[in-house]
């Protein structure tokens, strides 16, 4: 039961985020349950879920909804993402990458070799795994879970526009990367902060009113 709900939030979710569910769109419970081949019981396991982490609203006699996302939700989002990234540098780096350290290698290689393809579509997915990595490279698995929803969250209402910043973008992934491998909790933690306040400029120039 757990594994079908599981799978359901996984879908629903992404279908959120990429705009296909978009804001307003009421969730049916038997629509739903007929789509996915299962009974309502993991469908209503699969709504709370995905209302605890802010995609949908729910309320009496109204069911569920998904939620509409304001500029001010993803500010408050990535102040609250810096704090956690700086502390999951910070750690990972006294641990100078613990298990992680191969994967968080490999990871910097993959990007960097994009980079020099000029290979955009390849990046996203590269940057989301870098952080992924980082946060497991912590040693604190709860800090891990955490940063894991609050970055599905942001991408909800944020996709970082990297085409023209690709070298600047992934220089500061490697510079991070070596000071977490290089034993420097400090230096990693405010690259890391530095990071994350240039992806928070970015956001506001983006949802800036045009002139």
């Amino acid at each position: 039961m757990v594994a079908k709900s599981n799978s359901v939030v996984t879908v629903l979710r992404a279908e959120i985020i990429d705009g296909t569910i978009p804001a307003g769109t009421r969730l049916k419970e038997e629509a739903i349950a007929t789509r996915f081949g299962v009974s309502r019981v993991p469908i209503r396991e699969a709504l709370l879920q995905l209302e605890s982490e802010g995609f949908i609203n729910t309320e009496k006699y109204k069911g569920a909804t998904v939620s509409a996302r304001s500029q001010q939700d993803v500010v408050e989002l990535m102040q609250v993402r810096r704090g956690l990234e700086v502390l999951a540098a910070t750690l990972a780096a006294e641990a100078r990458g613990g298990d992680q350290a191969e994967h968080l290698r490999a990871v910097v290689a993959r990007g960097r070799q994009a980079g020099e393809d000029r290979a955009v579509d390849q990046l996203p997915p590269l940057i989301m795994e870098f952080h992924e990595v980082v946060a497991r490279a912590s040693g604190n698995a709860e800090l891990a879970r955490m940063l894991d929803e609050l970055l599905r969250r942001i991408s909800w209402g944020f996709e970082l526009e990297i085409e023209d910043r690709i070298d600047t973008s992934w220089a500061d992934h490697a510079a991070i990367a070596t000071a977490i491998l290089g034993g420097s909790p400090v230096q990693a933690g405010y690259l890391m902060g530095e990071h994350i306040l240039k992806d928070e400029r970015i956001y506001h120039c983006q949802a800036a009113p045009s002139a």
